[in-house]
C-alpha cells in the first residue's frame, strides 16, 4: 500500500446498489419483473431514481451484468424476515405464585398473567406458598389451586399434577 491509497473492500455477502455499480452497460430488470433491455449505468440508475427505487446488483458474474430495479429497504426487510422465520419459539418455564389467603381479584390478575404465558407458548408452574400457621389449612391452599386450574383449562393442560412438596403445591401446565 502506497501513501495516500484508500481501498474500499467490500464484503462478499453484500450487493452493490445505486452508485456503487461500476460497470457499464448493464442488463436491467423493471420494477415489476420484465427485462427491459441492455444500458448504459448511468441511464438505469436515472430510470430507478425516476420511479423513487433503487438499482441493485442481483447477478454480478453474468455479461453484462444483471441489475434490478427495485425498493432495496423491503427487499432486505423481506430477507431478513425469511432468515427468521425458520426459528422455533424457545419453550421458556414461567411461575406464577399463590398463597391461601389470596383474594378473588388477585387471583384473576395472576390467571391472566398465566393466560398470556401460555398463549405465547410458554409453560407455567402454578405454586401455592404456605407459611406457618397456614399449614394447618392446606386444603384452602387448594381451593385456590382448584380455582386457578378450573379459570385456565380452555388454555392449558395439565402436565404435572398437583402434588406437594413440604411448604409448597406446585402443578405443571403446558399450552394447549
Amino acid at each position: 500500500m502506497g501513501k495516500g491509497r484508500s481501498v474500499v473492500v467490500e464484503p462478499k455477502n453484500q450487493q452493490r446498489i445505486n452508485e456503487q455499480i461500476r460497470r457499464s452497460p448493464i442488463r436491467v430488470i423493471g420494477p415489476d419483473g420484465e427485462q427491459m433491455r441492455v444500458i448504459p449505468t448511468k441511464e438505469a440508475l436515472e430510470e430507478a431514481q425516476k420511479s423513487g427505487l433503487d438499482l441493485v446488483e442481483v447477478a454480478p458474474n453474468e455479461t453484462p451484468p444483471v441489475c434490478r430495479i427495485m425498493d432495496f429497504g423491503k427487499y432486505k426487510y423481506q430477507q431478513k424476515k425469511r432468515l427468521n422465520k425458520g426459528q422455533a419459539h424457545q419453550i421458556k418455564m414461567k411461575e406464577v405464585r399463590f398463597r391461601p389467603k389470596t383474594g378473588e381479584h388477585d387471583i384473576l390478575v395472576k390467571v391472566n398473567r398465566a393466560r398470556d404465558f401460555l398463549l405465547h407458548k410458554n409453560k407455567v408452574t402454578v405454586t401455592v406458598q404456605f407459611r406457618g400457621r397456614e399449614m394447618a389449612h392446606v386444603e384452602e391452599g387448594r381451593r385456590v389451586l382448584d380455582q386457578v386450574l378450573e379459570a385456565l383449562e380452555d388454555v392449558a393442560k395439565v402436565e404435572a399434577p398437583p402434588n406437594r412438596h413440604g411448604r409448597r403445591i406446585n402443578c405443571t401446565l403446558g399450552p394447549k
